[in-house]
């Protein structure tokens, strides 16, 4: 490249690279005009079959779903080497058709694209220069160049001096109410976090707006390239705060070309219940609490009943008695096995039968002469087997160890929880039987459903007769074809050749198996239907908000300890919540995790930032907020509302709504309705849409979401940590409505009416 040569040639340039390497893609697609189809039409089976097989070969990868699911910029960037050589980095990897399969674009993911992310000019990494390519569809619209060589006299006239020029636009660039990617924009330290090892536990910590839901999904994209055998198998699992949060960020690892991975919120981990019901604080804290699994260990065994004060079982003509001190010693050797309740009913009942064999062969075995038995071996056994005949005894075995669902053991618990908590948590948690599930009811649930494990006999059984139906409908298939054939050949040929027919090449059981239909769905679907699952590895997001059964639930699904876990301390709101990394961790990898925090805020201006730093300092004097990267000149305001609030809300949502974004009212759930009212297609609702230029939001809804502007209103209704939230969703402007009490730590932003 030589210095006389225009900015334009540049553009130009890059905007035949963006060209040719969308035709490739839409020849992968099968979308222009040399398709399969009008190849054949012309005759050209050359070109016929390298299109059949290129794009063959891009379903069976995976690479057509990534190319389908991926929009918008699938190249961003350039590297040029000191040696001479470029590479184009993009959201996915494509190679060109030749004997070495040349790389065409680099995937983000790739070692090779890594200086991209990290070179400096203090340690350029072999690189001359870096250039960031912004495009809108397939067209390109501007190019940044980093000079990284100071050696290097070429000029391109792109060069972007201060280098933040593509991060300070997506910073600044309107919210659409779903969170974008940040492939573009990597950080070095963000960097190091997504490439971390695959192996144990990783805690990423940071403050509102450093970007750490962000990287861990770029982490989870990732993964999923560097372990892709592994993770296409097992899944990745992303648990969120809420299902508008899931909402928010479900379209991030699509458009990077991921789409196998499960997201879901605690309520959602349960497959066949959904939680749609809310807990009071004080019920969630209770439900939450470690020593719940203990409680419900306790129901359980309360279901393994002894006689009051005994069970008569009559059979033939005899009359059985099964008092406590029998039924006590079945269920103590049952209780030894160590199963799961269901699990180990067949050896209750096993112990109950030859209890009651016991019981009859005295009572009609023994000479009453010298008390000797009078049955051998066969008589017992036959004995046995009548006894397990007798309904008597198996209505007994229900009422002293019956089968349990863990949703009628839950929801019993629920209704009557005096006996197994205190007073005041039985209060709490009381709740008709018929009432919908909580979030904190899954974790419950999930213990519930462990501690009573499957009597899979039933299953087995049906399975096992339907098995047997499948293959005798294929041997009736496979005579009827042996007849038909041997009838046909018999009419044609009056010798005895061999005729050869099905039965010779497979039998009635493989053929039975072959008309079996393969389970089709992806490893997220089958995960999502399976509680039993093991994920290949977990990514929990607010973290700290989870209560200690709902970590023996994730845990539970984790048996590699393969997670990552992104949340703030500072944030901790839920009363159920742990907080602290160390007490989530001890229990189940004591202290062999590893801990890393982004200090760098990227999202709240520095103005909003100072504002919403003073009120946790006044609780905290010593808290120190993560560093906002980039100043706007446009200070917060604080305003008691003139008249009625409703009112006051309406025209301060007209004065911060922004000509493009998106603005959100954070107010106390009370206030919803009335506030909806007044606000022109807003609603009021679990579940709001992000996507509409004003959402009405409380602050546990807004955790992990932004918005260009936000009204924060009433906030003395807050605690400290939700209305720290509330102040640190905005990216561009923050107001502060409230009505007669205001915390002491916003007195610095109040302004006139």
């Amino acid at each position: 490249m030589s210095n006389t040569e225009f900015p334009d040639d540049e553009l130009r340039r890059e905007q035949e690279f963006i060209d040719g390497l969308y035709a490739r893609v839409d020849v992968l697609r099968g979308e222009t005009e040399t398709s399969v189809t009008d190849a054949l039409a012309q005759g050209d089976k050359p070109m016929q079959a390298r299109l059949e097989r290129d794009i063959l070969v891009a379903e069976r990868s995976g690479l057509l779903a990534a190319l389908n699911a991926v929009d918008g910029s699938l190249c961003f960037g350039r590297i040029d080497l000191a040696d001479g050589t470029a590479h184009h980095i993009g959201r996915i990897g494509l190679r060109e058709d030749d004997a070495e399969h040349t790389p065409v674009l680099i995937d983000w993911r790739a070692d090779v694209a890594r200086p991209f992310y990290l070179a400096t000019g203090f340690t350029p990494m072999g690189l001359r220069r870096r250039r960031h390519i912004t495009t809108e569809g397939r067209t390109v619209t501007s190019l940044h160049d980093e000079i990284l060589d100071l050696g290097d006299a070429t000029r391109t006239g792109y060069e972007d001096h201060n280098g933040d020029a593509v991060l300070l636009a997506a910073l600044n660039s309107a919210r659409t109410g779903r969170m974008s990617d940040i492939v573009q924009t990597i950080q070095a330290e963000q960097d190091e976090i997504i490439r971390a090892p695959y192996r144990g536990v990783l805690v990423v910590e940071g403050g509102p707006g450093t970007g750490k839901t962000a990287v861990a999904l770029h982490r989870a994209a990732y993964l999923l390239y560097e372990y892709r055998e592994l993770l296409a198998r097992r899944a990745v699992l992303i648990v969120g705060p809420n299902p508008a949060f899931l909402g928010y960020i479900g379209e991030v690892l699509p458009s990077l070309g991921e789409t196998g991975v499960l997201l879901a919120t605690v309520g959602e981990l349960f497959p066949g219940v959904k939680a749609t019901a809310t807990d009071t604080p004080e019920a969630a804290a209770v439900k939450g609490r470690a020593d719940m699994a203990e409680v419900l260990a306790a129901v359980v065994r309360d279901r393994q009943a002894l006689p009051d004060p005994v069970i008569a079982i009559e059979h033939d003509r005899e009359v059985l008695m099964l008092d406590d001190g029998l039924v006590s010693v079945a269920r103590e050797r049952t209780r030894a096995a160590r199963l799961p309740h269901n699990a180990a009913r067949e050896h209750f009942e096993g112990h109950i039968l030859n209890t009651l064999t016991e019981l009859y062969a005295e009572r009609v075995g023994t000479d009453p002469y010298d008390g000797s038995s009078l049955l051998d071996a066969s008589d017992i056994t036959q004995i046995r087997d009548e006894l397990a005949e007798n309904p008597e005894v198996w209505s007994a075995v229900d009422q002293l160890w019956p089968r349990i669902g863990p949703r009628r053991l839950v929801a019993d618990f629920l209704a009557e929880p005096e006996g197994y908590v205190s007073e005041a948590d039985a209060a709490a948690i009381r709740r008709p039987v018929t009432r919908a599930w909580t979030v904190a009811d899954v974790p419950l649930l999930d213990e519930a459903a462990e501690l009573l494990g499957e009597d899979d006999r039933v299953a087995r059984a049906r399975a096992e007769r339907e098995r047997e139906t499948q293959v005798a409908y294929a041997q009736g298939v496979l005579d009827v074809s042996y007849a038909s054939r041997t009838y046909e050949f018999e009419d044609k040929h009056d010798d005895d050749s061999e005729v050869l027919s099905a039965h010779d090449i497979i039998d009635a059981e493989r053929f039975a198996e072959r008309q079996e239909e393969a389970d089709h769905r992806s490893a997220a679907e089958r995960a999502a239907a399976d509680r039993t699952w093991a994920f290949g590895h977990i990514i929990v997001d607010e973290a700290q908000e989870l209560s200690p059964m709902a970590w023996r639930l994730l845990m539970r699904r984790s048996p590699t300890r393969s997670m990552t876990l992104v949340g703030d301390p500072a944030q901790t709101a839920e009363a159920a919540g742990v907080g602290s990394w160390a007490d989530i961790l001890a229990p189940y990898v004591e202290d062999r995790w590893e801990h890393t925090r982004l200090g760098v805020n990227y999202r709240t201006p520095a103005e909003i930032m100072e504002l919403a730093a003073a009120v946790v300092r006044a609780e905290h004097p010593g808290f120190e907020p993560p560093s906002s990267v980039r100043s706007t000149g446009v200070r917060p305001w604080v305003r008691q509302a003139a008249g009625e609030l409703p009112e006051a809300v309406a025209k301060a949502v007209a004065e911060l709504t922004p000509d493009e974004g998106r603005l959100a009212v954070i107010a106390p759930r009370e206030l919803h309705r009335s506030l909806a009212a007044r606000l022109d297609g807003v609603t009021a609702g679990a579940e709001p849409d992000l996507t509409r230029t004003v959402v009405l939001l409380d602050p546990r809804q807004a955790k992990g979401l932004e918005f260009d502007s936000v009204l924060v209103v009433e906030p003395a209704r807050y605690g400290t940590s939700d209305l720290y939230v509330a102040l640190t969703r905005a990216t561009q402007r923050l107001g502060v409505l409230y009505t007669d009490l205001l915390p002491g730590a916003l007195a610095t932003g109040v302004t006139g009416p």
